[in-house]
């Protein structure tokens, strides 16, 4: 089967699944306009993520009639095997783990010139999208809820209508559905995973200091001006940061 996107024909649609809000209502919109003969639903099992995400993806199955194919790199199981491999935790070209979890293992599965893309980039999220198509210029992408003007919100209430229960971390209070222990998050959102997952904290604190990379940052102003200061979690202040005013992590191909 073809399909037809902006006067270009393709293969394939390809939906990344990522058990966040958004990408499930962009496959339900994309299944709806290509046809599911012609969608592929794909999740990327990073090893990481909260235990309720099995279930969702399930109950997204069973509701919608499909099946996501899973994938999974075949180099490294999870977040923290990365971390002890490469030794990289977070740097200024982004987060090594994002890139041997999801880029690299998205870009073997895709055959570039023939499929077509859905992302989960919201109505709310347009500067990041133009961010990620002027740095993916080889892609093809249907940013299909910036089209249908889908917010997050909208997204929410979408699986909420259809009887699909949200999963757990956002009932938790985090924005997105990121691995747990993301190493994007700044000091407010560390403080959470304190709170919430102090197993977690702590061996991501061990592993700050195993590579010596803090990941967090204090802003003290010295002599009048804000400075970022790198600061370890086994340091952070707990009542340090704030989670909600700080800006939505995501862990996808722009990392």
């Amino acid at each position: 089967m073809v399909v037809e996107h902006n006067g270009r024909q393709f293969k394939r649609v390809v939906c990344w699944f990522s058990c966040g809000a958004a990408s499930a209502v962009a496959t339900m919109l994309a299944l709806r306009e290509y046809g599911p003969e012609n969608c592929a639903i794909v999740y990327q099992d990073t090893g990481s993520e909260h235990p309720d995400n099995a279930r969702f993806l399930d109950e997204f199955q069973r509701k919608t009639n499909t099946n996501i194919e899973v994938i999974k790199s075949d180099k490294y199981t999870d977040i923290w095997d990365v971390f002890e491999k490469t030794g990289w935790l977070v740097g200024p070209y982004g987060a090594r783990c994002t890139s041997e979890l999801k880029r690299i293992v998205a870009e073997s599965y895709l055959n570039h010139f023939d499929d077509l893309e859905v992302l989960g980039y919201t109505s709310d999220e347009e500067k990041r999208l133009n961010q990620w198509i002027a740095n993916n210029d080889e892609r093809f992408i249907d940013p299909i809820l910036v089209r249908h003007k889908y917010s997050k919100q909208m997204c929410f209430d979408e699986l909420t209508r259809r009887g699909i229960d949200l999963p757990e971390m956002y009932k938790l209070g985090y924005q997105n559905n990121n691995c747990i222990g993301c190493v994007k998050g700044g000091a407010g959102y560390w403080n959470k995973i304190r709170r919430d997952f102090p197993e977690v904290f702590a061996r991501m604190a061990l592993v700050e200091r195993e590579l010596n990379v803090a990941i967090c940052k204090t802003e003290p102003i010295v002599d009048g001006k804000r400075q970022r200061i790198p600061v370890f979690l086994d340091e952070l202040d707990p009542k340090a940061g704030r989670y909600k005013g700080e800006p939505p992590m995501t862990c996808g191909f722009l990392c």
